[in-house]
């Protein structure tokens, strides 16, 4: 069997799932390196995985762990020079959203991958989440006609790891960290690539004000060509647990999905114990009791589909570099119009550095 070697860029949550991907469900894959901007957890994280090398330096991953593919799980403001260090080599790439902080970092980042030769995969997970998936075959039979609005919404109470919460690494909030899947999905239901015309937004930080200058809670409407609407509702103020769901309206029908709600248990329990689900808290009462969280939201397949299908088969990955910059574009309109008060018209060419700064200029 040809086995895909990767150095894993990052040590936090989202690499212990895509680590967890690899192991159990894509063999025809072999994580050779890890880097982290601590040693510690570098060492502790290769330790734990048995991962044969472990760096702080994320060109010396590259170019020292003898990788055939590098996958970005790390903040938002490195994403741009680790791309840059990959192409520089000639790696392939998976990279975790958002695609990067700038449209300019995105314009150069596929612009380098190109000139390199390897692919430059989006790890949009919702594309690949089974359930989402058959919620798409079934539009695609046209089980509800027609398209005319489209509903997601991701809501918790706030991020794994502090520096979301930083605008500098981060560029954003809820709509940064979230609302990228939202509109990323939109394009997918619609025929993957749709024009966008316009985009209204309104955010708000209301739990959060003491921590971060970013916003926490946002909605975000976004007009595509046709008539089609979608709705993307975010929040990082949500108790309870993680919400992440959808709504499609047709002219012939209407589909509702929950990611995690019918692939749980229903538990009660007096004393309590241990992992529900993402962000539940405690576990006394009534819980929804999530199993095989990672392969419900689509993980697996995303990264099976990058190794096996793109890399190893040469097919053009489902999700580009393209989207996320298509995504990015559409999240600079939305804290452009939260901003104003104003819908936006696009395509739409910001002006700053960072989306959020549409929207709040940093202290």
């Amino acid at each position: 069997m040809t086995q895909t070697k990767i150095a894993l860029l990052g040590s936090g949550f989202i690499a212990d799932i895509h680590i967890e991907s690899y192991h159990r469900f894509v063999p025809e894959a072999q994580v050779v390196a890890v880097y982290s901007r601590s040693g510690d957890r570098a060492q502790g994280f290769a330790s734990r995985h048995s991962i044969p090398k472990a760096f702080t330096d994320i060109e010396r991953a590259i170019t020292e762990s003898d990788c055939d593919l590098v996958d970005i799980c790390l903040p938002n403001v490195l994403h741009h020079r680790a791309v840059m260090a990959a192409a520089k080599a000639r790696k392939h790439v998976i990279i975790e959203k958002p695609l990067c902080l700038t449209l300019e970092e995105a314009d150069e980042m596929i612009a380098a991958m190109k000139t390199a030769g390897r692919k430059f995969m989006y790890a949009e997970e919702l594309c690949f989440a089974p359930k989402y998936e058959r919620v798409r075959k079934l539009v695609d039979e046209g089980a509800v006609g027609k398209i005319f609005q489209l509903r997601q919404c991701e809501k918790h109470s706030g991020p794994h790891s502090d520096w979301f919460y930083d605008l500098n690494q981060s560029g954003g909030g809820a709509l940064m960290d979230m609302g990228c899947h939202g509109l990323a999905w939109f394009r997918w239901m619609l025929g993957r690539r749709p024009k966008a015309l316009s985009v209204y937004a309104h955010m708000s930080t209301v739990l959060h004000k003491g921590r971060t200058q970013c916003e926490d809670n946002s909605i975000c409407v976004v007009e595509f060509e046709g008539g089609a609407i979608g709705v993307a509702e975010n929040s990082w103020a949500k108790h309870g647990g993680m919400d992440d769901r959808i709504e499609v309206y047709g002219t012939g029908g209407v589909v509702f999905a929950d990611l995690f709600i019918g692939n749980s248990a229903l538990t009660y329990s007096e004393k309590g114990y241990g992992y529900a689900m993402e962000k539940a808290g405690p576990t006394q009462g009534w819980t929804f009791t999530i199993f095989e969280e990672a392969f419900n939201q689509g993980y697996p397949q995303e990264l099976r589909h990058f190794i096996v299908d793109c890399v190893q088969n040469g097919k053009e990955p489902v999700v580009t570099a393209e989207d996320g910059r298509a995504v990015l574009e559409l999240m600079y309109a939305a804290y452009q119009s939260a901003g104003t008060g104003r819908k936006v018209a696009l395509p739409f060419t910001p002006k700053v550095n960072k989306p959020i700064d549409l929207w709040r200029k940093p202290a």
